[in-house]
């Protein structure tokens, strides 16, 4: 009896065990790097227009340049790789703005040429569920989505 008591406490303690185990791999959101010519003039981009703080950059690498997109999330500006950036609007980093009007002005005020989806100047795509958008490049051309979901969540 007290082997049959001790094997069935095995067998049920063997199950919790395997119950532990992961069996699919979760993965987050950490950053998204730029290859960039000069990480000074895009850190100074990204800080002005954006309003995004600079972080420090653990890998005490020069010409790398680190900074917050918020909750944990950040932006890398590597100016040590010389090869040529290409771009392609379809790959884009995309944000978010609680206030999509004060954006537009910002860009105005700073000469930064925005546009909507299909390229037409200063215009504001609006998608079919009524989300804002505007498209423009940092000074490497990269694109750059700024949406108004951030709106609809106040």
């Amino acid at each position: 009896m007290k082997k049959l008591i001790a094997l069935l406490i095995l067998i049920q303690s063997s199950g919790f065990v395997i119950g532990q185990e992961k069996s699919e791999i979760s993965v987050n959101f950490n950053h998204f790097a730029l290859s960039v010519k000069d990480s000074d003039q895009s850190a100074e981009f990204y800080k002005n227009v954006l309003n995004l703080n600079e972080i420090k950059n653990r890998t005490i690498i020069e010409g790398i340049r680190w900074l917050s997109l918020g909750e944990g999330k950040e932006l890398h500006l590597i100016s040590i790789l010389k090869d040529e950036i290409k771009t392609n609007k379809a790959v884009h980093l995309a944000l978010t703005t609680s206030d999509f009007d004060l954006l537009i002005d910002k860009l105005k005020s700073m000469n930064i040429e925005y546009s909507d989806w299909p390229g037409t100047i200063n215009k504001i795509n609006v998608r079919a569920d009524g989300i804002k958008q505007v498209f423009f490049q940092d000074p490497n051309g990269y694109w750059i989505e700024v949406n108004s979901v951030a709106e609809q969540k106040n």
